[in-house]
């Protein structure tokens, strides 16, 4: 049977791959537009650091999911699946192929396999154990979650408080471990057709210039006086998810005089390199995903684009 789902296209990638502006001449050139999957860009502030497009590149190819959250809220992979769809399905009954951009997998995973059917959040949960957390640590909390549920342990670090919460917050809620639930997830069909592409280097050192290279730029547009800018709100802190954001966790503990000027440079651009190295390794499980070279791979690329989006 034919399938009639519509379709879509998910370039995928890790940091500093080419992504942006790839989307951008595609979305030109299908008349569409991009939903960005960036857990970064989700929040408004974080412009120069976290590489968003500019307003001039926004108004060639309107981004979706792009500053929907203040910094000092959490947006999980949860709302970007349930946030996601809605603005895919208006494209597609415009007869238009969304183009789902960007390197967050836990993001890409929520929305195109589904999320097990946890619990919801509760709050009076999540201030007993913030409470635990100010009295004992979160090294104490994170030990208590490996003997509860050893795999969670392995993959949760002791210094992610975020996730920490969460699945403990499951597992007191209800007895069932977090890995657990994620385990037993109901998949679903995902009401698209997905074309997955990966744009990525096939030479790591091309991508760690590449890397070292955007950095700089950053520091000479102005990233520090962003950081500052950020800084200034009271409700901010270092835990929040989008100051753990790559290179924004490295310029906080720079403006606290952690750090002087070179270590913090050195440390952000290994930081960067550690997260598109993780993403390297996600982007490796998926099967069903084509792998290009964005120097030497154009021709294919473009040939792969027009024989997917002609199949309607």
């Amino acid at each position: 049977m034919h399938d009639q789902r519509p379709l879509a296209i998910a370039l995928m990638g890790p940091t500093a791959s080419g992504k942006t502006a790839l989307a951008v001449d595609w979305a030109q050139q299908l008349d569409t537009q991009v939903i960005s999957v960036d857990s970064a860009l989700v929040y408004r502030g974080l412009d120069i650091g976290a590489a968003k497009p500019d307003a001039a590149t926004l108004a060639l190819a309107p981004h979706h999911l792009v500053d929907v959250r203040d910094p000092h809220e959490v947006f999980s992979a949860a709302d970007f699946a349930r946030e996601a769809l809605p603005p895919m399905q208006a494209l597609a009954a415009r007869g238009r192929v969304p183009l789902l951009v960007g390197g967050t997998g836990l993001y890409f995973s929520a929305l195109l396999n589904g999320l097990s059917d946890m619990p919801a959040a509760d709050p009076a949960l999540r201030a007993e154990i913030a409470a635990q957390a100010a009295e004992r640590g979160w090294l104490a909390l994170h030990a208590e979650l490996a003997a509860v549920d050893p795999a969670a342990g392995l993959r949760i670090k002791p210094q992610d408080p975020q996730r920490i919460t969460r699945a403990l917050e499951v597992y007191r809620a209800t007895g069932r471990p977090i890995s657990q639930w994620q385990r037993e997830g109901v998949r679903r069909t995902f009401p698209f057709r997905v074309l997955r592409l990966v744009l990525a280097p096939a030479d790591r050192a091309v991508l760690h210039e590449r890397i070292a290279r955007r950095f700089d730029q950053m520091l000479a547009d102005g990233f520090l006086d962003e950081m500052k800018r950020l800084r200034a709100d009271p409700r901010l802190h270092p835990d929040l998810p989008s100051m753990r954001a790559v290179g924004y966790r490295q310029a906080w503990h720079f403006l606290d005089g952690d750090t002087d000027a070179d270590t913090f440079r050195d440390q952000a651009i290994a930081a960067t390199r550690q997260l598109a190295k993780r993403q390297v390794t996600w982007l490796r499980a998926q099967a069903d995903a084509r792998w290009f070279d964005p120097a030497r791979d154009q021709a294919e690329l473009a040939h792969t684009l027009r024989q997917f989006v002609t199949r309607r």
